[in-house]
């Protein structure tokens, strides 16, 4: 597989894992780096802008949303406001966090910052564990 055409499909799967579809990107990244070592820094970069603009489509996707939202959610991008986004990564609350910040009208500059750091994050640690499996170091660094 050529990198470009490896970088692609991973900017392409990080951005639809992020929106309401299902899927995961982290797979994807992980091949891209036990393939091409070299390409870290990109891989990582793509992966996260991907991501992050996946949760900005749904962030945008719940500004049109009704007053009916699911209520955990809500309220806790109420009380916390923009850091709530650092949880964008995680499964299935995640996305909903992103419309939640939507519907809420949280300021978008400091929405995309956090949910970017988040989805930064987690990456990084999937980038370590291929980077490091590679170099023989076990998952664990063992």
């Amino acid at each position: 597989m050529r990198p470009e055409v490896g970088l692609a499909g991973l900017f392409l799967s990080s951005f639809l894992a992020a929106t309401l579809l299902p899927g995961g990107s982290e797979a994807v990244l992980f091949a891209v780096l036990r393939l091409h070592p070299h390409q870290a820094a990109a891989a990582l970069a793509l992966a996260t802008l991907g991501n992050t603009l996946g949760g900005m489509t749904t962030y945008g996707m719940g500004r049109l949303l009704p007053q009916r939202l699911a209520a955990r959610p809500l309220a806790l991008a109420r009380r916390w406001g923009t850091p709530v986004l650092v949880l964008a990564w995680a499964p299935v609350v995640g996305d909903l966090f992103c419309a939640a910040a939507g519907w809420l009208r949280l300021p978008l500059l400091g929405s995309t910052l956090w949910m970017a750091a988040g989805k930064a994050a987690r990456y990084a640690v999937v980038l370590w564990l291929a980077l490091g499996t590679a170099a023989g170091l076990g998952v664990f660094g063992i």
